[in-house]
């Protein structure tokens, strides 16, 4: 019992190098992938909340769309159909892109729980004092809810790290597809499986434990929030 247990330990700790070269592959995959779903998401937001009602539908309809379809399907779509139109994109790029698109769906709800939190008298008080109502929501409204959107932003990236791993249906070489190619050629599959949960437990206990840091560091006085699950 106690030899088979320490042969299996000593592959595992084997294997650590090249599971952390696919470990790389999954954070880059993970940073870019909520950097892109930021980037819309954010503007989304502001328009869900401040735009007038053809645009406030037409970005309701998107992030309704986008939830409802598996992610799966929004990458084969991403990587199969652009080529359609004459986009040929790499696994890597593409894979960024379907998981960016799902991830600004939410991250666009995060962003505006957080803006409508703010109190409209806020944005009242800064046009009083000169500021254009872009100015307002850009220096008054956005900073603050940006602030408060940090735990259940926190949650939103152990999601998108947890789908990291559908990438390799693409051929993205990731943690999971080097632990496949590992059980390929060596035929212990729960070694492998055990030691990529692991990687995966501490890349999210390590980010959440950093944002939950920063969240402390930059909390609004007499504001508490809460992480919302999904």
């Amino acid at each position: 019992m106690i030899q088979p247990f320490i042969s299996n330990v000593n592959f595992g700790w084997s294997i650590m190098p090249t599971l952390l070269q696919g470990t790389i592959v999954t954070l880059e995959l993970t940073f870019f992938s909520l950097l892109l779903g930021f980037l819309i998401g954010l503007p989304l937001a502001v328009g869900q909340v401040y735009g007038q009602k053809v645009v406030t539908s037409m970005i309701s309809f998107y992030e309704r769309v986008v939830r409802s379809v598996p992610l799966l399907v929004i990458l084969m779509l991403v990587f199969y159909g652009l080529p359609w139109i004459g986009l040929n994109l790499p696994p890597f790029l593409a894979a960024v892109i379907g998981i960016g698109v799902r991830s600004s769906a939410y991250q666009s709800q995060i962003f505006r729980g957080a803006i409508q939190s703010i109190k409209s008298g806020q944005l009242l008080a800064a046009r009083s004092i000169g500021l254009s109502r872009v100015q307002a929501i850009r220096y008054i409204t956005i900073p603050q809810a940006l602030r408060r959107s940090i735990p259940p932003w926190a949650n939103e990236f152990t999601i998108v790290l947890k789908d990291t791993p559908l990438a390799y249906a693409l051929g993205v070489v990731e943690l999971l597809r080097e632990g496949r190619y590992i059980i390929y050629s060596t035929f212990k599959p729960m070694v492998v499986f055990i030691s990529a949960a692991l990687i995966y437990f501490v890349l999210t206990r390590f980010g959440n434990s950093i944002l939950e840091y920063v969240d402390k560091k930059l909390k609004i006085p007499g504001y508490e929030t809460g992480r919302r699950m999904r």
